[in-house]
């Protein structure tokens, strides 16, 4: 249809698709419907083999036959489990008002420098902020995840979490800019919406919904969207500059995955 979007990384996209998709089929998903699927988003053949391998090598993919004997790819356990708590993510509701915070508080040996490096990166990309040296903050609303993920990992044995308020002493709308870096986050949304809103248009503007173009836009937007919820954990409204963007581009989101949803299922599940 239109461009919405830069060429998107082949292993990035594997994930939106099994984790808007594959994670829901009763079987492995066949290598043949890989590559329709990831074709359709200009990803050619080989280049879907080399990103399921880089996948297979981080145990997130496992060889497996569907029931007719093809050969196919099935997500691992851990798999499953990141993409069900990332789902719940991505199409949550806007966060609530008063939930409290989870404090993350690490230690790792010297001799451990690794660990520690990957444990500040996990924290990260789960949406926390740094409130001190070795004290990490999120809304409370991603304990499950932090969990899970931190188990999963082997890296709960260096963390304690915590779950309470703020009290001070600078305000806590004041304290969130040490905490995060709104304006990056900000900027991010600010790109989303710049690059799909004449989506959203041009589709508005139709009365037909191809299944192809549709799915092709729809898991382009979703592997665009799917990096936001986690670069911004959901603050507290009150909490945000009167103007933060945040809202704006779920609305979107939200309105593309309402024109698009059924017509790309069809082209994922044909009849």
């Amino acid at each position: 249809m239109i461009n919405v979007s830069d060429q998107r990384a082949p292993r990035s996209l594997i994930v939106t698709l099994y984790g808007a998709y594959g994670r829901h089929l009763p079987g492995p998903l066949p290598v043949s419907e890989l590559i329709r699927l990831l074709a359709a988003v200009d990803v050619d053949a080989p280049a879907v083999r080399s990103a399921v391998s880089r996948l297979k090598r981080r145990g997130m993919l496992v060889p497996a036959r569907t029931a007719a004997g093809a050969a196919g790819y099935a997500l691992s356990p851990d798999a499953r489990q990141l993409l069900d708590d990332a789902g719940r993510r991505l199409h949550a509701g806007p966060p609530g008002q008063e939930e409290g915070w989870l404090l993350a508080v690490f230690s790792v040996p010297e001799t451990l420098r690794q660990r520690r490096h990957v444990l500040r990166t996990r924290l990260a990309r789960l949406g926390f902020g740094t409130a001190a040296p070795g004290v990490w903050i999120a809304p409370a609303r991603v304990h499950d995840e932090t969990r899970h993920t931190l188990s999963r990992l082997g890296l709960d044995r260096y963390v304690d979490l915590f779950r309470g308020e703020h009290l001070g002493f600078p305000p806590t709308g004041e304290a969130l800019a040490r905490w995060w870096d709104l304006a990056a986050i900000a900027a991010r949304y600010e790109d989303f919406l710049a690059r799909h809103t004449g989506l959203l248009r041009a589709w508005e503007q139709r009365a037909d919904t191809p299944a192809e173009e549709a799915y092709r836009d729809y898991l382009l937007t979703l592997d665009a969207w799917r990096e936001l919820p986690y670069a911004d954990p959901g603050l507290p409204p009150r909490l945000l500059p009167a103007d933060w963007p945040g809202p704006r581009a779920a609305a979107l989101f939200g309105a593309l995955r309402d024109r698009l949803g059924e017509g790309a299922a069809r082209f994922v599940r044909p009849a």
